[in-house]
């Protein structure tokens, strides 16, 4: 916006829009006007009144802050995710040495309930497979596969109350993750892992490395299964 005459100026309204465009045009006007920079106050909620490099200062100390917080953010979620990455590490280590189903339910059990500290997992096998094991669900689950999996992986969330004492055989208020297994594209079942925290499975999780896991879980007990 250039520089306007007299004339012109006087006939304009000032108004707060046409201030600012002035003085986003004419950047060398604090420039010309040095005596402004410290002289102009402005209205402050907390310290009163404060001076135009004083406010500049609180902007730029508020950014510095928001910036520190991001990074030690960050620096909590690298640090989460290290530390993930490495009990999965050694989950997939135990898996891999498993020698029946039975060995490899344990496993994961105890790795759900003791490691991850979560509230229980389930499992759901298609009819033409059994095994003994205390995390075996024996309730006909396979409406809840052909609702909650048919076209997804996992499924992340709350679940009905009908839908949880079928799987759990009680109700909770919290969040579960539902791990479709399947082999070479044949349906063994599902796992359920329950946390009572409501929003710990959430469906904007995540699957990477859920992802490897299911993959080596199905491969192995398909394998445990066909012995």
């Amino acid at each position: 916006m250039n520089e306007q005459n007299p004339m012109q100026a006087d006939d304009l309204p000032l108004t707060d829009e046409l201030v600012a465009s002035y003085l986003e045009d004419n950047p060398e006007f604090f420039s010309r006007n040095p005596h402004l920079v410290t002289g102009l106050r402005l209205q402050d909620s907390q310290r009163g009144t404060v001076s135009l490099v004083e406010r500049q200062q609180q902007q730029l100390r508020q950014k510095v802050q928001g910036l520190e917080e991001e990074i030690t953010h960050l620096m909590s979620v690298a640090n989460h995710n290290e530390n993930l990455f490495k009990l999965y590490s050694d989950l997939y280590l135990q898996l891999i040495d498993s020698e029946d189903s039975t060995q490899l339910l344990d496993i994961i059990q105890r790795a759900t309930l003791e490691l991850l500290s979560l509230s229980a997992l389930k499992l759901w096998l298609v009819p033409e497979f059994s095994i003994a094991h205390d995390c075996i669900t024996s309730n006909d689950c396979q409406t809840i596969v052909d609702t909650r999996l048919a076209k997804e992986d996992y499924y992340f969330g709350r679940l009905q109350q009908s839908d949880q004492q079928q799987i759990f055989g009680d109700v909770n208020t919290g969040s579960v993750v539902l791990i479709k297994l399947a082999h070479h594209e044949q349906l063994i079942g599902f796992m359920a892992i329950s946390s009572s925290d409501a929003d710990h499975f959430d469906p904007r999780m995540d699957t990477l490395l859920l992802s490897q896991f299911q993959k080596l879980v199905a491969k192995l007990l398909s394998q445990h299964l066909a012995k």
